[in-house]
């Protein structure tokens, strides 16, 4: 019969790492006696990351005996105890290709259900001081896994571990990792687990995408190629556009509505890269403000005439209208009119019977660009709700959003100054909306998960002596700079680039980013690799210079 060896807790604290203050409830210490398992935990212990940890579907988590002996014999260490690796649970048996997602157990006076495995995360490593353990816990298939407490009581070291419900579908925990992390999917239990009630919503979303992935191939082409300005078109004083061909007449890939373009001109003394959404649906248009003191707008306003060529990379970007029957709403400001533009003709050009709010908001009238594109698309449609609002005068806000009463089903899609993405995500969420999605082409939110001194410099070139590896472009963040040493990751931490990574290890993916042009090494090998078109930061070296979409 399974056991509970020792039942540990910890409250959060800080510890040094990499240079940064990492606050981490992952350092656990054996308890003396019995302590209460609620909904949310163990009674003394606590997360620092309440994104990635923690909460009801994360409350418990367990690890093996046997598992501390198999990296005992691996890491040739004998200094590994309970707790280390941040488990609540150390228990014999119950091994990751036994339980399975869904089973329950009666511990002690308390009553557990399997939730999920692990969360692939670089604190894994913290404790026992291996960087690479996130990586390990998965392609050894140990990940350990999480528990929600079914029934709430006491549990101790000692008490017995007895099975009370057999989970449905009979997905074990490591094959539930496997199928979210390694390559080779077998779509049949892939299919079984995303049927798994019991399987953490996450998990449940995660492994849908992998079920009904999206069919759009990767980008059309792979680092920047040239294109022929066949028409520049003023919209306003301020905005124009510029119309784009293949210099042969070779047709292009399809851009779908709401994605970019990212575009190199010669200016500076490695050239700039800015990215534009493609305001159009039927041709490449990208639609460009003139901002004051700006080089690359500066350029294309005052250069670009027809039949000069840009740089341009293929169309990209997730922020893309979905095909569905739910109403939507389309909100904008300024020139954050343009993705959204496009979602409007590509609704146009369905004869779409979805229900349509469009709502964007300018400074003034006769700033206006694409008013009567706009007009004609809108009466072109059955089922609209039009709103434009001038700041100047009544401006755009939460409570106006809740006066219109929009439909609770509505996707929404918001482009424009952060600052106003920002109040109109909250106002929307607040008037019911759930599935709110926001486009921006300044540098990304970072995911630095757990660290508490979050960088809030502006990016600049590395310190100290000049690389002498190849050119490495943050197109977001405006930096080129020659390569040092470490990963792509660490070198962008080091211009205090914003970055987004969890595991630091190739394993979760959450620093996938676009790669505009250029190649690169893995070193280590991530356990799959990712998506074309993009590059794994945590572990990619640069082969030739790179351009990065960051």
């Amino acid at each position: 019969m399974s056991t509970v060896l020792s039942l540990n807790v910890g409250m959060p604290r800080d510890i040094s790492w990499n240079g940064s203050t990492v606050y981490t409830g992952a350092w656990k210490d054996p308890v003396d006696g019995a302590a209460m398992a609620h909904r949310l935990g163990v009674d003394g212990d606590g997360q620092g990351d309440t994104v990635g940890h923690g909460g009801p579907n994360r409350a418990v988590l367990v690890y093996q005996a046997e598992s501390y002996d198999y990296w005992r014999d691996y890491f040739h260490r004998d200094d590994l105890v309970p707790g280390f690796f941040a488990e609540n649970l150390t228990v014999q048996g119950l091994a990751d290709n036994e339980v399975c997602i869904g089973d329950r157990y009666r511990i002690g006076a308390a009553e557990f259900e399997v939730s999920q495995p692990r969360v692939t995360c670089y604190r894994a490593g913290l404790r026992i001081g291996e960087p690479r353990l996130a990586a390990l816990l998965v392609s050894h298939h140990r990940p350990g896994f999480y528990m929600r407490v079914v029934k709430e009581g006491l549990v101790r070291a000692g008490d017995d571990i007895v099975r009370t419900y057999a989970g449905v579908g009979s997905v074990s925990v490591a094959a539930v990792d496997a199928l979210l992390y390694l390559p080779d999917k077998d779509r049949e239990t892939l299919r079984r687990a995303v049927d798994i009630s019991a399987l953490s919503h996450g998990w449940q979303e995660s492994l849908r995408q992998l079920l009904d992935p999206d069919e759009t191939p990767g980008p059309g082409w792979t680092g920047f190629r040239k294109l022929r300005v066949t028409q520049v078109v003023r919209e306003s004083a301020t905005i124009s556009s510029i119309h784009l061909a293949d210099p042969d007449g070779e047709r292009l890939p399809p851009a779908r509505p709401g994605q970019y373009l990212s575009v190199r001109v010669p200016v500076g003394p490695h050239g700039a890269v800015r990215s534009y959404s493609v305001s159009s649906t039927d041709a490449y248009r990208i639609s460009v403000k003139h901002e004051p003191h700006g080089q690359v707008s500066g350029y294309i306003h005052v250069t670009v005439r027809a039949g000069d060529t840009l740089e341009v990379a293929a169309p990209r970007g997730d922020f893309v209208l979905g095909e569905d029957n739910r109403p939507v709403v389309l909100v904008s400001a300024g020139v954050g009119i343009t993705p959204v533009l496009a979602m409007l003709h590509r609704l146009a050009a369905q004869r779409s019977e979805r229900e349509i709010w469009w709502l964007h908001t300018i400074r003034r009238p006769q700033e206006q660009a694409f008013a009567g594109e706009t007009q004609d698309l809108l009466a072109s449609l059955p089922h609209v709700h039009a709103r434009t609002y001038y700041s100047a005068e009544s401006r755009l806000s939460a409570a106006r959003l809740a006066e219109l009463k929009l439909p609770a089903d509505a996707v929404a899609y918001v482009c424009g100054p952060t600052g106003f993405m920002t109040d109109m995500a909250e106002g929307l969420r607040a008037a019911g909306l759930d599935r709110v999605y926001s486009e921006t082409f300044g540098t990304l939110a970072p995911i630095t998960p757990g660290i508490r001194d979050k960088n809030t410099k502006q990016p600049h070139q590395p310190a100290g002596k000049l690389g002498r590896g190849p050119e490495i472009t943050f197109a977001r963040s405006g930096i080129s700079a020659a390569f040092t040493e470490g990963s792509i990751l660490e070198f962008a931490e080091s211009c205090d680039v914003p970055a987004r990574w969890a595991c630091r290890s190739g394993v979760c993916r959450t620093c996938e980013t676009p790669l505009l042009s250029g190649e690169v090494n893995y070193s280590p090998a991530p356990l799959e690799n990712p998506t074309p078109g993009t590059v794994l930061l945590c572990c990619a070296r640069p082969r030739t210079d790179v351009v990065l979409d960051m």
